[in-house]
């Protein structure tokens, strides 16, 4: 079920961030996981929504501070961190009939194209990756917040995002009818991203 965001060098964590060169008039920023979030929900039954989110959210955020234009986004969502708080509803969705995390354990956003929209918005351009399938998708974002230092000195910005998407496109496919007529779950989803971004420390 998903995604409106989600790899933006895809960030395979800490040590592959701080290998990134530092270019003149960039910052180059990780996604915080703790504080960073995935979201996602669909209608069920016809009627109402059900939401879930993805806790494993990791990656790269690299800001040109002359020319948004120029930004990049990289991001990996680890797919077997779904949670819409039933258990039993979890296990099905890590199973072959939606995510299969077995064989697909991550989902990953890799941004092509990344625009000024006007009224504090971006329009973020990229490939995204469910179950081995890539298609592109167009995410809205907030323009990053004004950069910060938090309590230990290290710089901090955040932005959110959202987008919608058809899962079948990604062959999340399985479903079932309804005797009335309509389906147990939709087809569309709405994606919503909550990312909290740090510059790391310097190598020691």
């Amino acid at each position: 079920m998903k995604g409106h965001f989600f790899r933006v060098a895809l960030g395979a964590g800490l040590a592959a961030v701080l290998a990134w060169p530092t270019l003149a008039g960039t910052t180059t920023y990780s996604i915080d996981p703790k504080h960073s979030f995935a979201q996602f929900g669909v209608t069920h039954l016809m009627i109402s929504t059900v939401r879930g989110e993805f806790h494993g959210v990791n990656g790269t955020v690299v800001v040109d501070d002359s020319d948004i234009a120029k930004s990049s986004v990289q991001v990996t969502i680890d797919a077997t961190t779904v949670d819409t708080r039933e258990p039993d509803r979890d296990k099905h969705l890590k199973s072959p009939d939606f995510f299969d995390v077995a064989k697909y354990p991550t989902i990953t956003f890799n941004s092509t194209k990344v625009e000024n929209a006007g009224n504090g918005k971006l329009k973020v351009t990229g490939d995204l990756t469910i179950r081995g399938v890539t298609k592109t998708v167009v995410l809205e974002v907030s323009n990053p917040k004004a950069p910060i230092k938090d309590p230990w000195g290290l710089q901090r910005t955040a932005v959110s995002g959202t987008t919608k998407l058809n899962r079948q496109d990604f062959g999340v496919a399985w479903n079932k009818t309804l005797d009335a007529g309509g389906v147990v779950v939709s087809d569309n989803v709405d994606i919503t991203l909550d990312i909290e971004m740090i510059v790391p420390p310097p190598a020691k």
